[in-house]
């Protein structure tokens, strides 16, 4: 790209110049009309889900870059059709762009949604533009899955265990290194380490690769499932941190948790680095995207059994409504977990 394009800014191509260069990331045979149409299987139900990422709040070019901001904001909302057990079919794109913003970024961000969106084959099927003072990005997921495997936040039950996948806290801990370059320089941090933080949180990997484990193990013979029957599970995404899900899950389901301390997956590195502040990273760190899930004992073993050590039984369904960090070791005393101690948008 030689130097005149790459400083083009936006107000030089206009919109109708911008989306002739962004219909390029899209499927030609869907875009071209008012909207597109995508097509569902027989008898499947359709998933749709929003985000809105803004410049400053969600990204910045301190810690991400074009084509970073690109793959969160795409596994972001495929996580979150991950978290409702739907396959994803399409996404569209709203983006509100001030004229000073350069071409090349802007293409950039879309080569980053696309490398996150082909993984799991899935296109851009069509957005909008518009002017506005700062740079946001509205992403709207479409996905499709049965109506008996749908994933609800409402249907965890007492006795049921909390399985969780992956690790929690290395999305933070990325940040945190992106933020401050010197934290962990004198500590035993080496370079695998600190790239792997780093890379949770500019490329999380939405945890679509369970879906299919997971019906195989809650419906061992799937052909008799009837039209009404539902798969034991409850379950979302840790987009907001492992504390934020599990309550959320049993407010919607009405009951409570007993979360065990020394059973959450945190990173390796976080052996010699953190130690203060792992447990928090971990809770309410966010942005780790993984799947917390609520399941009967006997088919959470076989989905931990299945994944190995990328995933772990953290706790169960407890009566009443306390979610409460235990430790059986009596190390520490036990913990009322709350929401008021995360991320949330508006608190100052």
């Amino acid at each position: 790209m030689n130097s005149e394009l790459s400083s083009q800014q936006v107000k030089d191509i206009g919109e109708q110049g911008l989306l002739e260069r962004l219909q390029r990331f899209c499927p030609p045979e869907i875009i071209g009309d008012d909207a597109a149409v995508l097509v569902t299987a027989p008898e499947q139900s359709l998933v749709v889900t929003t985000d809105v990422l803004v410049d400053g709040v969600h990204f910045s070019n301190v810690t991400t870059s074009p084509e970073d901001a690109g793959w969160r904001a795409a596994a972001a909302n495929l996580s979150d059709l991950a978290a409702m057990g739907a396959s994803p079919l399409g996404i569209t794109v709203g983006l509100g762009l001030p004229g000073e913003v350069r071409v090349s970024w802007v293409e950039r961000l879309y080569q980053g949604m696309t490398q996150c969106l082909q993984k799991y084959n899935t296109s851009i099927v069509g957005g909008d533009i518009v002017r506005s003072p700062v740079t946001t990005l509205a992403i709207t997921a479409f996905g499709q899955v049965s109506p008996n495997r749908i994933i609800r936040r409402s249907a965890a039950v007492v006795g049921d265990a909390i399985v969780v996948t992956g690790v929690h806290g290395a999305s933070r801990a990325g940040l945190e290194l992106l933020l401050h370059p010197e934290l962990g320089q004198d500590q035993d941090l080496n370079d695998a380490e600190r790239t792997a933080l780093i890379r949770a949180h500019q490329r999380p990997q939405p945890r679509l690769d369970v879906l299919p484990i997971l019906h195989k193990i809650l419906t061992p013979n799937s052909q008799l499932l009837t039209p009404n029957s539902q798969l034991p599970i409850a379950g979302m995404d840790s987009s907001d941190g492992l504390a934020d899900a599990i309550i959320q899950i049993c407010r919607a389901s009405g009951v409570g948790a007993v979360l065990e301390r020394r059973q959450i997956s945190i990173p390796a590195a976080f052996d010699h680095w953190l130690t203060q502040q792992a447990l928090e990273y971990a809770l309410y760190g966010g942005e780790d995207f993984e799947l917390v899930l609520c399941l009967p004992q006997e088919s959470a073993s076989a989905l931990v059994q299945h994944l190995g050590k990328d995933a772990a039984k953290v706790g169960s369904i407890t009566p009443g409504s306390t979610v409460l960090l235990h430790d059986e070791q009596k190390k520490f005393p036990d913990q009322v977990l709350s929401l008021s101690q995360g991320f949330q948008h508006f608190n100052s």
